[in-house]
């Protein structure tokens, strides 16, 4: 009888540790469930639409040297730099109608990340003015170094040649990624054919484009008029070679589709 009592109480225990660990797994359930709505759900409701996204690119790639020095054999440069010009348009993506969701009060860009850097240069980041886009310039002032806050204007006229934006996306964030010091104090003494600055420089100076590749990211974020916060994250291949074309042809000038949606965090 004490067996009998002893192989009960077992049976008991093992059915109650079942149970135990079955309530446990479904409570576990229950509390995963409830912080993923917790944590999901509101962020997916703030983004059933997309209120801004950047849907073209427009990419003008060259190259020049800062100072330059010839004789009738031969040609030296200092600091050969590749630049690339590009223009990003932000658009709203639901509606034509300007209202305060989908207008600029705030506009900012941050977190620039080189995940390829070239092997020659020195590449960095600048902003560039409207009218001095496909332009030659190298302008230290304009360096990005951590982040690179927009005026926000309605105005009729402003000063494109400053960081500005109309608020109901009339214009685009234009920069300009900028490779300086590629090559310094280099002679070319094949002066058979004219020098030209623009791209061809690169293969006069011997310059293989795999060394001067770059691929960078950077953030941009949006405060639209009804204090709602956006984010979304650019990422960049330098133009250097088309299907038709590379720079060392001269120049490249290239627009590129894109489908860069910006989330709502805020």
């Amino acid at each position: 009888m004490d067996k009998k009592k002893k192989i009960l109480t077992i049976i008991v225990f093992v059915l109650f540790f079942i149970v135990f660990v079955l309530a446990y797994l479904l409570f576990q359930k229950y509390v995963i469930k409830n912080n993923f709505e917790r944590d999901i759900l509101p962020f997916a409701n703030k983004n059933d639409k997309t209120v801004f996204q950047v849907n073209k690119i427009v990419f003008f790639s060259n190259c020049d040297a800062k100072n330059k020095t010839g004789s009738t054999s031969n040609f030296t440069i200092e600091n050969l730099y590749q630049y690339t010009d590009m223009a990003i348009f932000i658009n709203n993506a639901s509606t034509e109608e300007k209202t305060l969701e989908n207008t600029f009060q705030k506009v900012n860009i941050n977190n620039i990340q080189y995940t390829v850097s070239p092997e020659l240069g020195e590449p960095k980041l600048y902003f560039k003015g409207l009218n001095q886009f496909a332009k030659s310039e190298l302008k230290p002032e304009n360096e990005i170094k951590d982040n690179l806050d927009f005026t926000i204007t309605s105005e009729n006229e402003a000063n494109l040649d400053t960081p500005t934006l109309y608020n109901n996306l009339a214009n685009p964030i234009t920069l300009s990624y900028v490779n300086q010091n590629i090559k310094s104090d280099y002679t070319i003494t094949d002066t058979s054919t004219p020098i030209t600055y623009d791209g061809s420089l690169l293969k006069k100076c011997n310059i293989n484009l795999a060394s001067i590749a770059c691929h960078l990211s950077f953030d941009i974020y949006i405060t639209n008029n009804l204090n709602e916060e956006f984010k979304t994250t650019i990422f960049i291949d330098i133009p250097l070679e088309t299907t038709e074309k590379s720079i060392y042809d001269g120049t490249i000038n290239l627009t590129q589709n894109t489908n860069f949606a910006f989330y709502r965090y805020k």
